[in-house]
C-alpha cells in the first residue's frame, strides 16, 4: 500500500493548480549571524525533498553583511572562547550535544523530508554529531583549566640548566570558516564545530545548500536552549558570497566536499596570499581487500560481506568512506560474486520511511544524474554490470517518477591494470566495482591506484600477509582498518569515523586530516617555541617537575 503522505506529494507535484498553496508552505534556511536569525533579499536557491521532488525550502544570504559576520566572531566570540578553560569549553560542548539528544526526533522528521534518509541513515548522522560533541566535552574536562597547550619539554638549548625551552599551542585570532558536504548536515557540522570551539577559536559555518534545512534546524536547537554564548557560532545558509575575500592568516578553512571544488578553493588568492590554513576531506575510492587465507565458512570472510553491504547501501552510498573497490584473489571472485548477488537480492529501494526499505533516493537531481552517468562510463570503459538495474530499481511504496532514487549497481573488472577508469572516477552512490589480485604486491599495487583514500579495509587470519600489505598502502591512507576472527563481532564497520581517530587522506583524499582526538585541536593552534629562565617558564605554564 502506498504511504498516504507519498500520494499527496506527488499529485501536488504535477498540480499546477496548488503551486501557490506548495509555495506557501515552503520554509526558509536563514543564517545565523551576529546573534540573530536572517534571511537574505535576492536570488533564491530553492531544496527539494528527494523522496517526492517536492519544493521544501528556499535560501538566499544576497545582501547579508558577512564582514560584520567575521567582525562579531573576531570580537564577541573570540572574546569569550579565550575567558574559557578548556574544561569550561567542553561543558559548552556537552550542553550542545545535550541539547541535540533532545530534540533527535524533530530532526530525524526534517532530515526525512530534507536529505531522504531513513530513520537509521538519519540516526547515523545525527547521532554522529552528538557522539562527536560529546567525545570532545570529555576531553575538555581532562584538559582542565589551562587555556593552552604545553607539547612535551623542557628542551636544553645549550650547555646551561637554566636556559630552557618549550613548544606552547595557542588558539589562532581568527575565525574557523567549515563548508560542510551535503551528506551529512548534521555530524559534519559538528564534529568541525568541536575540534575549532575546544581549541578556542570562534565558527563560520556553511552547509552545502541543498541539504541545508537539517543544519539550519540543528543549530536554530542550539539558539532555541540558549546554549550558544554570542558570537562564538555563525551560520550560514546559502552562498558566502565574497567572504574569501575577508580571510587573513589567522584564519582557517576547512572544506568537505568534492576534489575538484576543495582545489579551486584553495587557490584563491587571498587563501595562497595570506597562506590561509586550508583543510580538505575530498572524494575517495575507498577499497576493501579479501586475503587469499579465507573462505566462505571464515567469520572475517562473513565480516567482509557484511561490511560490503553496509558500506555500499547505507546512506543511499553516499559516504566519503563507502567501499568503491573490491579486491579479492582471483580464484575467490566467481564466490564472491555469487555471495553478493544472494545479500542484494534482499535490499530494498524505496520510501525510507518505511522500516523494511534499507535505501532510500539521492539527495539531489544532479546527484542522480552524476551516479547514472558514472556508472555508464564504467561499463563503457569495460566493466560489466553483474548486479543491479540502477536507472530502473524496483521501487518499494513509491508510484510515481519524482524522487531521486537509483538502485544497488555492482560492477566487475577482470583486468583491473587495464582500465584506469575504476580507479579514477567516484561513483557516488550504491555503487562498487568487484577486482581480482594475484599476490601481495598486486593488491599493494592496485588498492595504491586509487591515489590516496580515506580507509581501506584489510580481511585476512593471516598476521603476515596483513602486515605486508597494510605497510605497502599505510601511505595511501588515513586509516586502515583490520577485520579477522576475533574482532568479527565487536568491529565497526570502516565506514564509522571515530573521533579518536583521524580521518583525512592524503593525494586525492585531500591531503587533509580532522579528528584523531585532540590531534583535531591543531589545526586551529598555533605551536610556538618559547625560550627563556627554565623556573620562570615552569611557573607560567604551571609545570611542576620532580
Amino acid at each position: 500500500m502506498t504511504h498516504p503522505v507519498l500520494i499527496q506529494r506527488a499529485s501536488e507535484a504535477m498540480n499546477s493548480g496548488q503551486s501557490s498553496a506548495r509555495r506557501r508552505q515552503v520554509k526558509q534556511v536563514q543564517s545565523f549571524l551576529c546573534g540573530e536569525w536572517q534571511y537574505g533579499q535576492g536570488k533564491e536557491q530553492t531544496l527539494y525533498n528527494p523522496i517526492t521532488g517536492e519544493n521544501v525550502a528556499t535560501a538566499c544570504t544576497d545582501g547579508l553583511d558577512l564582514a560584520a559576520a567575521k567582525a562579531h566572531a573576531q570580537t564577541a566570540g573570540a572574546k569569550t572562547l579565550g575567558e574559557m578553560t578548556f574544561a569550561e569549553r567542553g561543558q559548552l560542548l556537552k550542553s550542545m550535544s545535550l541539547a541535540l539528544h533532545e530534540a533527535r526526533d524533530r530532526l530525524i522528521d526534517v532530515s526525512t523530508e530534507n536529505v531522504g534518509t531513513s530513520r537509521g541513515d538519519a540516526k547515523f548522522d545525527i547521532d554522529g554529531g552528538i557522539g562527536t560533541l560529546a567525545y570532545y566535552a570529555k576531553l575538555g574536562k581532562d584538559l582542565g583549566e589551562q587555556r593552552f597547550i604545553v607539547d612535551g619539554g623542557p628542551d636544553p638549548l645549550t650547555r646551561a640548566t637554566r636556559f630552557m625551552g618549550y613548544h606552547v599551542k595557542t588558539p589562532k585570532r581568527g575565525v574557523a570558516l567549515h563548508i560542510n558536504a551535503f551528506n551529512f548536515p548534521v555530524w559534519g557540522m559538528m564534529e568541525k564545530a568541536a575540534c575549532a570551539l575546544l581549541a578556542g577559536v570562534p565558527v563560520i559555518t556553511k552547509p552545502a545548500t541543498s541539504t541545508s534545512l537539517l543544519a539550519c534546524e540543528a543549530v536554530k536547537v542550539l539558539t532555541e536552549q540558549n546554549v550558544l554564548p554570542d558570537g562564538v557560532l555563525q551560520f550560514v545558509g546559502g552562498s558566502l558570497q565574497n567572504f574569501f575575500e575577508l580571510l587573513d592568516g589567522q584564519d582557517t578553512v576547512a572544506f568537505t566536499g568534492s576534489a575538484a571544488t576543495g582545489s579551486y578553493l584553495r587557490r584563491h588568492d587571498n587563501v595562497v596570499n595570506h597562506n590561509v590554513g586550508f583543510n580538505v576531506e575530498a572524494d575517495s575510492l575507498n577499497a576493501a581487500v579479501l586475503g587469499p587465507d579465507l573462505g566462505a565458512d571464515d567469520e572475517a570472510y562473513q565480516l567482509f560481506l557484511r561490511n560490503l553491504q553496509t558500506e555500499i547501501t547505507q546512506k543511499a552510498g553516499q559516504k566519503c568512506t563507502a567501499i568503491r573497490r573490491i579486491f579479492v584473489p582471483a580464484g575467490m571472485i566467481d564466490q564472491v560474486q555469487e555471495d553478493l548477488i544472494e545479500r542484494f537480492n534482499d535490499v530494498k529501494v524505496g520510501n525510507p520511511m518505511l522500516r523494511e526499505v534499507s535505501v532510500g533516493p539521492l539527495a539531489t537531481q544532479q546527484q542522480k544524474e552524476d551516479a547514472l552517468k558514472g556508472i555508464g562510463q564504467l561499463v563503457e570503459d569495460g566493466a560489466t554490470m553483474f548486479f543491479g538495474t540502477p536507472e530502473k530499481p524496483d521501487l518499494v511504496d513509491i508510484d510515481h517518477d519524482n524522487g531521486y532514487f537509483i538502485g544497488p549497481a555492482l560492477l566487475r573488472v577482470d583486468q583491473p591494470q587495464e582500465h584506469p577508469s575504476v580507479h579514477d572516477l567516484e561513483v557516488f552512490g550504491p555503487v562498487s566495482t568487484l577486482m581480482p589480485y594475484d599476490d601481495e604486491n598486486e593488491a599493494v599495487a592496485l588498492v595504491a591506484k586509487g591515489q590516496g583514500s580515506l580507509v581501506a579495509s584489510l580481511y585476512s587470519n593471516d598476521k603476515k600477509w596483513v602486515e605486508n600489505v597494510l605497510m605497502g598502502i599505510a601511505p595511501f591512507h588515513g586509516r586502515v582498518y583490520w577485520g579477522n576472527a576475533k574482532v568479527a563481532d565487536q568491529a565497526t564497520t570502516p565506514g564509522m569515523v571515530l573521533p579518536v581517530s583521524i580521518h583525512g587522506g592524503p593525494g586525492r583524499a585531500g591531503g587533509g586530516e580532522e579528528l584523531g582526538g585532540l590531534r583535531g585541536l591543531d589545526f586551529y593552534l598555533q605551536r610556538t617555541a618559547i625560550q627563556g629562565d627554565r623556573g620562570a617558564l615552569n611557573r607560567m605554564f604551571g609545570i611542576k617537575e620532580a
